[in-house]
């Protein structure tokens, strides 16, 4: 008698990058509108494993396929959210909310005081989902430098 599939994780839960899924995970990306072409995803997730591989956290569905995810940095003063992404299909069950509620959680846990995020401009329907969230606008400018050009 052949047993159920049972998938490592229960549906929808969150846990830690697994290196198997990075494929999968930066189509997510991609399909989100996510990927930048200065942007190299695969030393994005490469940076981030070497740093605190617990903060980049994955969405499955009940066949243990990622659907979501966020990466989290925390620097010791700020939390960053990056690459939260929701599958189209997966959309408006509360799935990017339990990520970032789990970002939030994680981020605690670290002492960490204050989560931020950036929204590229034009994408109004966006700023309301986080605004949604909690988030709201901070009164400052962010400015970039970039450091290292990924080719």
């Amino acid at each position: 008698m052949a047993t159920a599939f049972r998938p490592r994780r229960p549906f929808f839960a969150h846990s830690p990058f697994r290196r198997e899924e990075r494929d999968a995970v930066i189509a997510l990306w991609q399909r989100c509108e996510l990927t930048r072409p200065w942007n190299d995803p695969v030393r994005d997730i490469e940076r981030k494993l070497s740093e605190d591989p617990a903060l980049l956290l994955i969405g499955a569905d009940e066949l243990d396929r990622p659907i979501a995810s966020a990466m989290v940095g925390y620097d010791g003063h700020r939390g960053w959210l990056y690459y939260l992404a929701v599958d189209t299909q997966w959309r408006g069950r509360g799935y990017g909310r339990a990520l970032v509620e789990r970002a939030e959680t994680l981020l605690i846990e670290r002492g960490c005081p204050k989560l931020m995020l950036m929204v590229r401009q034009g994408q109004p329907s966006l700023e309301r989902y986080y605004h949604q969230l909690g988030f709201s606008d901070s009164e400052t400018v962010t400015l970039g430098k970039r450091l290292i050009r990924d080719e």
